[in-house]
């Protein structure tokens, strides 16, 4: 048996990241300069997926543009709506039903980064001729996921969906292996909850409860779920770091007597000015613009972005932005096209959105 076939997670509303997420899907979010969905289609190919299904919201365009039909990894990719609106985690799985057939597939929640393969728990789940397999996690907040309820022997016995008291302090994350069939047969025999979702965690409960082998390994390495905006900035961070020393390049413009140490990539058609210290790992994007700035540690800056006078560290920015100003940010995200400058008189002027932050 081999998992060819893959459900990623594409839609969703994602409104503890606003106002990012106003004017843009949540999982095209950069991380590291790569959309988040990226990362979550890089490891399903890794680990031998042929096929992935993504679900997107109704009148989506922006994420099929971004992906496309899978051809940049060598792979086949299609999009569905999910039909009735949003319903919970398990009814996007049961919407991709006639793609998956009778086959054995992986879910992923595309929110969810790792730091290392999936190899290793998708050839357990092979070898261990598993119906079900559940990727666990400790985590300081189990009464945010589903929890799963062990016996005294660690035998899985179920999974509790949000509990108010969680019996231990792991999370089920967001990625799943299914075998023929098997999760299909247990969305008919569930209801939606009383926030009137399918919940996943039913499925695995029904799975248990009428004796398929549902297994789990612990993920050892780094997870994290990426529902709020210091999530992203740590997912970046780490996968800063796991990015090999050989890819990060110099190809754009720096003058003489600019400081730069650590490992950096500085994009084609950008260029860098006398006056600017640099310490990575730091990624810069293709034509952009740093002049008197100092970009120190943890840092992306997107596409044509340009930086003037001002100090950023541990921070997101996005496409097309122009921070021109003596400003110190940290652990900050920036979203494209946004211009930070100072007013001459003095004063401030801001216009923010729904869920803005600002500390000054």
């Amino acid at each position: 048996m081999k998992i060819k076939k893959a459900i990623l997670t594409g839609g969703g509303r994602a409104t503890r990241l606003r106002p990012v997420t106003s004017t843009m899907n949540k999982h095209l979010i950069p991380l590291a300069n790569k959309p988040m969905i990226f990362h979550a289609i890089e490891k399903a190919v890794n680990a031998g997926v042929e096929e992935i299904f993504i679900n997107t919201n109704p009148g989506e365009t922006e994420l099929q543009k971004y992906i496309g039909d899978g051809g940049h990894w060598g792979i086949k990719i299609i999009f569905f709506e999910q039909e009735g609106g949003p319903q919970g985690v398990a009814h996007v799985v049961k919407q991709a039903e006639k793609f998956i057939g009778n086959d054995p597939f992986l879910f992923y929640l595309s929110d969810n980064v790792i730091l290392g393969s999936l190899k290793d728990f998708v050839d357990e789940f092979i070898e261990g001729n598993y119906d079900c397999m559940l990727a666990l996690s400790q985590v300081p907040d189990p009464e945010r996921f589903g929890v799963p309820v062990l016996d005294a022997s660690g035998k899985l016995t179920d999974v509790l969906e949000k509990p108010a008291t969680p019996p231990n302090n792991f999370a089920v994350t967001g990625i799943y292996l299914y075998g023929p069939g098997v999760f299909f047969k247990a969305f008919n025999n569930i209801e939606k909850s009383e926030r009137g979702e399918y919940e996943i965690s039913s499925i695995h409960s029904d799975l248990l409860k009428n004796n398929f082998k549902v297994g789990y390994k612990e993920i050892t390495g780094w997870w994290k779920d990426t529902g709020k905006p210091e999530d992203l900035i740590l997912a970046s961070e780490l996968l800063l770091k796991e990015i090999p020393a050989e890819n990060f390049k110099i190809e754009g413009t720096v003058e003489s007597g600019a400081r730069i140490s650590g490992n950096v990539r500085i994009g084609v058609g950008t260029t860098v000015n006398k006056n600017v210290t640099i310490t990575g790992p730091v990624l810069i994007g293709e034509n952009c613009t740093l002049e008197d700035c100092i970009i120190s540690p943890n840092t992306t800056l997107g596409a044509g972005t340009k930086i003037r006078k001002a100090e950023i560290k541990d921070s997101i920015i996005l496409n097309k932005c122009t921070i021109d100003c003596d400003i110190k940010l940290r652990e900050s995200i920036i979203g494209s096209d946004v211009l930070v400058t100072k007013n001459e008189s003095g004063h401030q002027k801001m216009i923010l959105g729904e869920n803005t932050l600002v500390e000054l």
